[in-house]
């Protein structure tokens, strides 16, 4: 077995969410040494090319990768792995909310534009939600991309939003909280709705508190200074401050330690994929990989 491989236990886990095989048609290679394939390009960054032979032919395991990103397989295999850990009480729906920057390689550039002026390739085959940037961006550093996500007091990661690496951070908190998603074992509504939210000031806005109010959700978030100073100008106008616990905000950590972790795939760390859905597949791989 080589380094990083599943092992027996892992791979009955992982065996009991994955989809049925096909009825029909030739019998497939065995998905253990694909799945170990598809892991082992993830977890090096390497090209798709330098899979090493004992996992088969690269083109297998790339052809599984795209086909299972295309029809939402590696999504619905992560929320099978939500659902078991919901049931057995191990997520805690404290959530915090942040957000990372990942540098993109020259290799993830290039892909054809979308829009009025270039409209490039329509939006079917699994790229309907294909962002018109391909969730890459300029900065001082070059090329880049942002996962903004939302991760429980126990490491469970609930929803990912991919966008490129000069967005802001508070723009996209409505949409990271309303992807968190955990449908429940017995059936009925899915769990959507944290008991706490935790975020930096970053996230300190009249829209998002707001927001959270309005889904009667408890937040600790910082007040930044500009925004202190401007209600102290007010005076009685201004208001009362918003409430904060210092104590509590400490738990906050948990989500910055969720990220180092998730980044040491090296193909989440540096993007090589040329689409934001390719890209979010291969974060989706390495959730359902730390998970097992």
């Amino acid at each position: 077995m080589a380094r990083g491989d599943l092992t027996d236990n892992q791979w009955m886990c992982l065996e009991a969410v994955l989809p049925p095989l096909p009825v029909m048609g030739r019998k497939p290679r065995h998905r253990r040494q694909i799945f170990d394939g598809i892991w082992w390009r993830a977890r090096t960054g390497s090209p798709w090319r330098d899979i090493p032979e004992r996992y088969g032919p690269w083109e297998t395991s790339y052809s599984v990768f795209r086909r299972w990103q295309i029809d939402g397989t590696w999504a619905r295999i992560l929320e099978k792995l939500q659902v078991k850990a919901d049931a057995a009480g191990h997520i805690e729906w404290e959530v915090s909310v942040d957000s990372t920057v990942c540098r993109a390689h020259q290799h993830a550039a290039g892909a054809a534009k979308r829009g009025p002026d270039r409209p490039g390739r329509p939006g079917t085959g699994g790229l309907a939600d294909e962002p018109v940037d391909h969730g890459l961006g300029r900065s001082r550093g070059g090329l880049s991309t942002k996962l903004h996500l939302a991760a429980d007091a126990a490491g469970h990661v609930l929803a990912i939003v991919v966008t490129g690496g000069q967005r802001g951070d508070a723009p996209q908190f409505i949409e990271v909280m309303d992807r968190i998603r955990v449908p429940r074992p017995t059936g009925g509504r899915p769990r959507v709705r944290p008991d706490h939210v935790l975020a930096d000031r970053a996230y300190s806005s009249r829209e998002i508190r707001a927001y959270l109010r309005r889904r009667n959700i408890k937040h600790t978030i910082p007040e930044k200074r500009d925004q202190a100073g401007h209600r102290l100008r007010q005076g009685s106008a201004g208001g009362r401050p918003p409430g904060f616990d210092r104590e509590k905000y400490k738990a906050r950590h948990k989500v910055e330690c969720r990220i180092s972790l998730l980044k040491q795939a090296r193909g989440v760390a540096t993007r090589y994929d040329k689409l934001a859905v390719r890209y979010e597949a291969t974060v989706q791989l390495t959730l359902i990989r730390q998970a097992l």
